[in-house]
């Protein structure tokens, strides 16, 4: 009686670790995320607080898509000239290599919609307030539970010739 019941144990506890590791492979999750950008281009040298908004759709256990707000703060320049207060809207596929079953790690490249609240000609050359730029970037990520789990990224935003760095702790909540 006592093997059977062990037996049984032992089925539950593999057949519930097998729908652990199901839950984690595939799904939509959101998130959020604060940290620091950084800038030191052409006169603009300084960091501020960034947030960040992000959600997305894991296809696999290696692969997802991810849609993503920031907001990259006001970065000051040197001397003369106006504050760089950006945020962005991004569409990124993100590439996941899991270590363990609560610790993976990432990659994502993605495309980006950028918006300055002014123009800056001395910062990318042209005068332009919006424009169109790639992100790359790489993260960490351990896995609390099935639904939490906690990130470290790090991030370059282009916005046009400059180059925007961002390092956030966010929280991602899978569905």
């Amino acid at each position: 009686m006592r093997s059977k019941l062990l037996a049984t144990t032992l089925a539950a506890v593999l057949l519930g670790g097998a729908s652990f590791a199901h839950a984690q492979d595939t799904g939509w999750y959101a998130g959020l995320g604060v940290g620091q950008s950084l800038v030191d281009e052409r006169g603009y040298d300084d960091e501020d607080t960034a947030f960040s908004a992000f959600g997305g759709y894991q296809f696999h256990r290696n692969f997802a898509l991810e849609a993503g707000y920031t907001d990259h703060g006001k970065l000051k320049p040197d001397g003369a000239g106006q504050n760089l207060d950006a945020t962005s809207a991004s569409l990124a596929a993100v590439g996941i290599v899991p270590f363990t079953d609560r610790f993976s790690g990432y990659a994502k490249a993605g495309i980006q919609r950028w918006d300055l609240k002014r123009t800056l000609p001395d910062l990318t050359g042209t005068g332009k307030g919006d424009g169109t730029d790639p992100l790359y970037g790489l993260g960490l990520q351990y896995r609390f539970t099935d639904a939490v789990a906690l990130r470290g990224e790090y991030v370059r935003s282009e916005f046009e010739d400059a180059d925007v760095d961002t390092a956030q702790v966010q929280v991602r909540f899978d569905f």
